[in-house]
């Protein structure tokens, strides 16, 4: 007798199976790669013949195949046709959330799940507590998604940020955001970091920087590194301990020598260190630079010279007009005013010129010397000085009179002795009176 052996083959869905599609819903953060773990069964002797996921609606209280959508070219089938109906999702997409079916076909029937798998898809989302700090400050930062936690790196401003709480500096400021570990395409988006803090490197400067002379102008200006910025009405300009103005800038338009020296700012955001809201700035020394006064007609000579290689082959001299436009007024190294006037009153340059470039000296102030004027003396100075004039003059007058009296006494006997001289010299009789 011959035996026969029936090899069974062990299969979900083979033997003793019933119509059953089983999955979990998924959710995915945007731009991952998920895979749906899905099973199917079916009885004995069917034989699968094809599957598919399709996307799927409620009507009329029942999940239905949409065939008004399809399924997106980036679902990917990675089941078997024996029990194995996963689903891998590449590169997931908010247009992907949704409801999905699975359904398959048998030899003899065919088949779909009677509950929709629901694919949620979220964002990571970064958030910096607190958003806004004082230096010094402690920050924490935390990644969260609707999807679990995820392991993750932080980032700031693209560089990675090695612990999530930290004391907070200047430096700090910026942009924050969160990825997944190994996939750091998917980020979330930027949360802001607002590091507050108090003025720092307040200088004062000076414009122009040098050829400050006697008569030109001169701007004083404060800036200093803080957040939140300072306000123009928080900058402080003194003289020594005397306060000048308020505001980032100050201009002295006509300079004088009594605008010489130590110059400084403060500046303040409300925001104190160690109690302290005002910052000064380090001390600027504003020097008046002037010449002497030429008096009304003498010469002046005014030499230019500098060093060049190769060595400068022309000077030429300008002088400032009043609409700040140069004025050529001579050329050579020696400028020569043979008779100082009002009009030659200004500031004035010399230009030299090389093979190589063109340089301008610094300027010079030629300013005439102030004659005295009795114009502005008040009327009680006047009289006093016409009183002591008029006193002057008599007493000059009577000592003339007296002095002119015996003078005419003189003259009188002078011409009494000349006529008798000559009378004498006529009458030679009376020679003899005249020997008397």
């Amino acid at each position: 007798m011959k035996e026969i052996w029936v090899i069974l083959v062990v299969i979900s869905g083979v033997l003793c199976g019933d119509w059953g599609v089983t999955f979990k819903d998924q959710c995915a953060l945007e731009g991952t790669t998920v895979v749906v773990s899905c099973q199917y069964d079916y009885p004995f002797p069917h034989f699968v013949t094809s599957v598919r996921w399709v996307p799927g609606q409620w009507q009329f209280g029942r999940w239905v195949w949409d065939i008004s959508r399809s399924i997106p070219p980036h679902f990917e089938y990675v089941g078997t046709y024996w029990g194995d109906c996963s689903l891998k999702i590449n590169n997931v997409k908010h247009t992907d959330e949704g409801y999905y079916l699975f359904r398959f076909e048998t030899s003899l029937n065919r088949w779909m799940s009677k509950n929709a798998l629901h694919l949620s898809v979220k964002d990571l989302t970064a958030v910096v507590e607190p958003n806004t700090v004082t230096e010094g400050q402690s920050v924490s930062l935390t990644c969260r998604s609707e999807c679990g936690t995820p392991r993750h790196v932080w980032y700031r401003d693209g560089k990675v940020i090695p612990q999530p709480v930290f004391q907070a500096s200047r430096k700090d400021s910026g942009k924050y955001y969160c990825a997944v570990a190994g996939q750091e395409k998917i980020k979330s988006a930027s949360a802001a970091l607002n590091v507050q803090y108090a003025p720092s490197n307040v200088v004062l400067s000076m414009t122009p920087p040098a050829d400050i002379i006697n008569g030109s102008s001169v701007t004083l200006s404060c800036r200093g590194d803080a957040n939140p910025p300072i306000p123009p009405s928080s900058y402080s300009l003194y003289k020594g301990k005397q306060l000048i103005s308020s505001g980032p800038s100050h201009t002295i338009s006509l300079l004088q020598p009594s605008h010489s020296g130590l110059y400084h700012c403060q500046a303040s955001n409300n925001i104190s260190v160690r109690g302290v809201t005002f910052v000064k700035s380090t001390e600027l020394n504003l020097d008046v630079q002037y010449l002497p006064s030429v008096a009304d007609g003498n010469s002046v000579n005014v030499m230019c010279s500098g060093r060049a290689n190769p060595a400068n082959h022309s000077y030429v001299w300008y002088k400032w007009t009043s609409s700040s436009s140069l004025l050529q007024v001579g050329s050579g190294q020696l400028l020569l005013l043979s008779s100082m006037e009002t009009p030659h009153t200004g500031i004035y340059l010399c230009q030299a010129s090389s093979q190589l470039e063109v340089i301008n000296s610094t300027k010079i102030l030629l300013a005439m010397e102030e004659q005295p004027s009795y114009g502005h003396l008040s009327v009680p100075i006047l009289g006093g000085l016409g009183g002591c004039i008029f006193a002057i003059l008599i007493v000059a007058l009577l000592f003339l009179r007296k002095k002119q009296r015996k003078t005419e006494k003189k003259c009188v006997t002078a011409g009494l002795h000349h006529q008798l001289s000559y009378f004498c010299s006529l009458t030679t009789h009376r020679r003899q009176l005249c020997g008397a």
